[in-house]
């Protein structure tokens, strides 16, 4: 009963969010996380990797939209500099060019387009995909196996891509809940893997601010 009155408040909000214009997604996550927060500090991206990532994403957003416009449904997602296009193109040539777009924004050092050539979606299909990547996460948090810091969901059209630096055993267990997971269609893994002895997979360690320390520069 619990479990149904959750799902039907999460649509209930996404919905709500998604009629205001805004992303409900990470809103309703962060919500919901509660105590299961995770620090940034467990992130195994470099400190200047994660303002490369906030920053590619808006940047390749805003030149594909000027040059496409409404055209096109295009949402980027960027993680440890490597970008995934998702959405929707009018064409084959438009895909490929937005492609070349993306690539050319600074920082970004590879692509995956899984744009697809199709009728742009609808807003209640984007819903949808909304509340999958919540459930998905909502489960890597239960898991105590996967943390979400390490891997990130993007859903489209049902599919779930998974985006991360991770292990092995992490992988397997991202990819097996998301597969497992109602309304997913398709996973599709598109993750950078390391081993546990690897020192970026054992995580970086706090480092002491010192006083009058400077901060290093973005993009270090």
């Amino acid at each position: 009963m619990k479990t149904n009155k959750l799902s039907a408040l999460c649509r209930l909000a996404l919905t709500a969010l998604a009629t205001l214009g805004l992303q409900g997604c990470e809103l309703a996550i962060l919500g919901a996380a509660g105590s299961a927060a995770f620090s940034i500090a467990e992130d195994r991206r470099t400190s200047g990797t994660q303002f490369d990532d906030e920053t590619i994403q808006p940047r390749a957003q805003s030149r594909v939209s000027d040059r496409f416009g409404d055209k096109v449904h295009l949402t980027v997602t960027s993680f440890n500099r490597m970008a995934l296009l998702t959405g929707e193109a009018p064409d084959e040539a438009t895909r490929e060019e937005i492609g070349k777009i993306v690539l050319g924004v600074p920082g970004v050092r590879a692509i995956t387009n899984e744009l697809q050539v199709l009728p742009i979606s609808t807003r209640t299909s984007r819903i949808n995909d909304e509340y999958i990547t919540f459930k998905v996460k909502g489960r890597y948090i239960n898991s105590r196996k996967v943390s979400p810091v390490h891997a990130k969901i993007v859903t489209e059209a049902g599919v779930v891509y998974l985006m991360g630096l991770v292990t092995d055993e992490e992988a397997e267990e991202a990819v097996e809940i998301a597969r497992t997971t109602d309304g997913v269609r398709k996973v599709v893994k598109i993750f950078e893997q390391c081993r546990p002895i690897d020192e970026v997979c054992r995580g970086r360690p706090k480092e002491p601010t010192k006083p009058g320390a400077k901060r290093p520069a973005p993009g270090a």
